[in-house]
């Protein structure tokens, strides 16, 4: 009997009315289903239910699975990237608002005063710092003729004395800015003869070579200001540029034009060299290169700083950022000619912190120091004024009771 029950075809046993209302109910909970990928497979196994109604995708037949559609993450939902990967952006993304732009440059007026920048390397950086220093300032153009090699042994090389003029001539500057010297510890040949660095011959033709260039400049009227070297990492380079210092500063000052010594902007404490120091705003920044001799971009901001003091005076108020050409055509000559006669009915000032860089005589041609001697009255014993280092039973009784009762307020009647 079973197995003849079991032999009966599927379509007689969905006649009864029970197994027909559970097919219904069935397929009730999986209509909602549909949408999802497990429902639509689940659908598909039903190929009897297709059979007896018709309609689907016919038993043999297959449909991929669809992938289900997510909604977008909110901002708050985003998983952040690990450190090890980047997203590559995106190329319709707008530029973001707080990109700093680059400042906007200031054209030069066509009467600007022109500061002309010669030496080796580290004039360059120098010429580099002080154009920064001028970019806002259309009265002041800064030209750069440094040669980075160069300097004052190799003239078979370049011959500063020899091109000077003509670059004077050609740029028609209002100040020359001089630094030189880095590349000058090799041997001079003298008479026929190598002279070794240091030596009393080396030494005497190096000066002469100096001051050959420094009166170049002098005939001229041209305003001179010359930049001192800065310690090297090499301590015999150091020691070098140390005399190299004394010698510029000797015959620059000669020839009436003002010497910078930037020694201590890039030395430590004890005057030695180092890699880091303050920039131009106090923040310890790198100041040298690896090698100990090439200069950062900090550096070179911070060498011209040193030069803008001197230079400063000198341009006056060509250094604004909003003069106009006809102002600019009725300042004064930058600072005083070279080799011009000093006045002397001008009193120099005093400064209180330093005494001795002012003048020492005053308009009634009577010296600073014998004047104030004259004008202080000697001590008198017994008075707050009396720091003599005698005691008081030293000085005369009769005359500390002479000053006692002088002293003495009188009494009220």
């Amino acid at each position: 009997m079973k197995n003849a029950a079991l032999k009966r075809p599927a379509s007689c046993l969905l006649r009864s009315p029970l197994m027909l209302l559970c097919t219904t109910i069935a397929l009730a909970f999986l209509v909602p289903l549909a949408g999802t990928a497990e429902a639509q497979e689940l659908v598909r196994r039903q190929t009897l239910f297709e059979r007896l109604f018709g309609g689907g995708p016919p038993a043999h037949q297959v449909t991929p699975p669809t992938q289900p559609q997510r909604a977008a993450p909110s901002p708050r939902q985003q998983r952040p990237v690990p450190s090890g990967q980047r997203r590559a952006p995106s190329r319709s993304s707008a530029p973001s608002a707080t990109e700093p732009q680059a400042p906007a440059v200031i054209e030069k007026l066509d009467n600007a005063l022109t500061v002309l920048v010669v030496g080796d390397f580290l004039a360059s950086g120098l010429a580099e710092g002080l154009e920064a220093a001028y970019a806002e300032s259309p009265g002041v153009r800064v030209v750069d003729r440094a040669n980075g090699s160069s300097g004052f042994v190799r003239d078979d090389y370049y011959d500063w004395n020899g091109q000077i003029g003509e670059i004077l001539e050609e740029v028609n500057p209002a100040v020359v800015v001089v630094m030189i010297g880095s590349n000058d510890r090799q041997q001079l040949v003298v008479n026929g003869q190598p002279e070794r660095p240091q030596t009393e011959g080396w030494s005497r033709e190096y000066k002469n070579r100096v001051a050959r260039f420094t009166a170049t400049v002098r005939r001229t009227g041209i305003s001179i200001i010359w930049s001192g070297l800065p310690p090297f990492k090499s301590s015999s380079m150091t020691s070098d540029m140390l005399a190299f210092n004394d010698i510029y500063k000797k015959a620059v000052e000669e020839a009436g034009g003002t010497f910078v010594d930037i020694w201590d902007g890039f030395a430590d404490e004890n005057g030695a060299f180092t890699f880091t120091g303050p920039d131009v705003n106090g923040q310890p920044v790198r100041l040298r290169g690896s090698d100990g001799i090439n200069l950062t971009r900090p550096a070179k901001r911070k060498l011209a700083f040193y030069v803008e003091q001197p230079l400063n005076k000198l341009l006056g108020n060509a250094t604004s950022p909003r003069i106009e050409p006809q102002e600019l055509e009725n300042l004064p000559p930058p600072g005083i000619v070279l080799g011009e006669p000093i006045d002397l009915m001008r009193t120099h000032p005093i400064s209180l912190a330093a005494p001795q860089a002012g003048g020492n005589m005053l308009l009634d041609g009577g010296p600073i120091a014998a004047t104030i001697e004259r004008s202080i009255p000697a001590p008198r014993a017994g008075r707050a004024d009396n720091f003599s280092l005698r005691k008081k039973a030293d000085a005369p009784k009769s005359a500390i009771s002479e000053e006692t009762r002088t002293a003495e307020p009188a009494e009220d009647p």
